[in-house]
C-alpha cells in the first residue's frame, strides 16, 4: 500500500468490525469512530460513564449502544470481556490511562494475552516516499533487548502482512551503518541481520545496523556505497528505543508533513491508540488499521 487512502479503502472492502471504545467520554475519540462507523468499517461499541457519553453522542449527532460503567477499571474489565469472549473484534482506547487498559489487557482470567511481547507498530504516510513505512517500537518497550527486539520485528511482519507487503525490508536503525562495541544498538542490529541470514528470523529480509538516511533513501545510500537489498528501501525501521522511535513517529508528522497511525499488537486483538494532537485522518487511519489486524 501507497497511502493512507489504500488502507481506508482496504478496510472498507473487509466485513464490518466491532470496535469497543473503553471509557467512551473521549469525545475525540468518539468522533473518530463516528466517522468509521459511517465509512463502513467499524461497529461502535462504547463502554463507559452512560450519562456522559449521551451528552457526548448529542453533540456528535450519533446514536450508539451504550454499556454502563462507572470507573475505568470497571470500563477496562467490560470492553476486555467482550472481545476475549468473541462479541468484539478489537479495543480502541478512550479516556483511560494506558496502564489500566493494558492491565485489563493481560488480566490472566479474561484478558487477551497470548503470550507474546505486546509493542506499538506506527504506519507512516508522506509526501515524500511512495509507500507506507512502519515504525516499531515507539510506544511500548522503553530498552528493548535483542530478543525482544525479534518479537518486535515479528510483531511489525503481522501488520506488514495485513497491508499486503510482500517480504518487507526489514532496517535495524542506529546513528551509524558499522558495528561499534560502545554502542550496543549497533551489535543488536548486527546480530538481528546475521540472525535473519542463517533462518532464525523469517518471512523478511533483516539488515542493519542501518542509519535513517540510508534505510529509505536509495540516494543516500548509494552515496555512503552501501549496498544490500533493504538499504534505501526498508518497509519497516525497527528502533533501538522507545524515545527514538516517538521522535520518529512525530517528526513525520511535523517536519514533513505526513500523517501516523499507530496500534499496539501482540495480544488477541488490536488495541487502537489515537491522541488528541493526531489529525482526523490518522485518527481514521489507525482505526482502519485495527479493522485490518483483527
Amino acid at each position: 500500500m501507497k497511502n493512507f487512502e489504500e488502507l481506508l479503502n482496504r478496510a472498507k472492502s473487509k466485513p464490518t468490525k466491532n470496535v469497543v471504545l473503553v471509557c467512551a467520554e473521549d469525545i475525540e475519540a468518539l468522533k473518530a469512530l463516528s466517522k468509521a462507523s459511517e465509512e463502513g468499517f467499524a461497529n461502535p461499541v462504547l463502554v463507559g460513564n452512560k450519562e456522559e457519553i449521551k451528552k457526548n453522542l448529542e453533540i456528535v449527532g450519533k446514536e450508539f449502544d451504550i454499556i454502563d460503567a462507572e470507573t475505568p477499571h470497571e470500563a477496562a474489565e467490560k470492553g476486555v470481556r467482550l472481545v476475549s469472549s468473541g462479541a468484539a473484534d478489537l479495543l480502541m482506547k478512550g479516556k483511560i490511562k494506558t496502564s489500566e487498559l493494558l492491565k485489563a489487557v493481560l488480566n490472566n482470567e479474561w484478558g487477551l494475552k497470548t503470550g507474546n511481547l505486546l509493542s506499538h507498530v506506527a504506519v507512516v504516510e508522506t509526501p515524500y516516499l511512495d509507500r507506507l513505512l512502519l515504525i516499531s517500537d515507539g510506544g511500548m518497550i522503553i530498552h528493548p533487548d535483542l530478543m525482544q527486539k525479534v518479537q518486535i520485528i515479528y510483531n511489525a511482519l503481522e501488520v506488514a502482512k495485513n497491508l499486503e507487503i510482500k517480504t518487507p525490508k526489514v532496517a535495524l536503525l542506529a546513528a551509524i551503518e558499522v558495528v561499534n562495541p560502545d554502542m550496543p544498538e549497533t551489535v543488536d542490529a548486527a546480530i538481528l541481520a546475521q540472525m535473519n541470514k542463517r533462518g532464525q528470523i523469517k518471512g523478511c529480509v533483516v539488515d542493519g545496523p542501518l542509519a535513517l538516511d540510508n534505510a529509505i533513501n536509495e540516494q543516500a545510500a548509494k552515496i555512503k556505497n552501501i549496498n544490500s537489498e533493504v538499504a534505501g528501501k526498508a518497509d519497516i525501521l525497527i528502533v533501538p528505543d522507545i524515545h527514538s522511535g516517538n521522535l520518529l513517529g512525530k517528526s513525520a508528522v511535523y517536519f514533513s508533513g505526513g500523517n501516523v497511525a499507530g496500534i499496539v499488537v501482540g495480544a488477541k486483538a488490536p488495541i487502537v491508540l489515537v491522541s488528541r494532537a493526531d489529525n482526523d485522518q490518522s485518527k481514521l487511519a489507525a482505526l482502519a488499521l485495527g479493522v485490518l489486524n483483527s
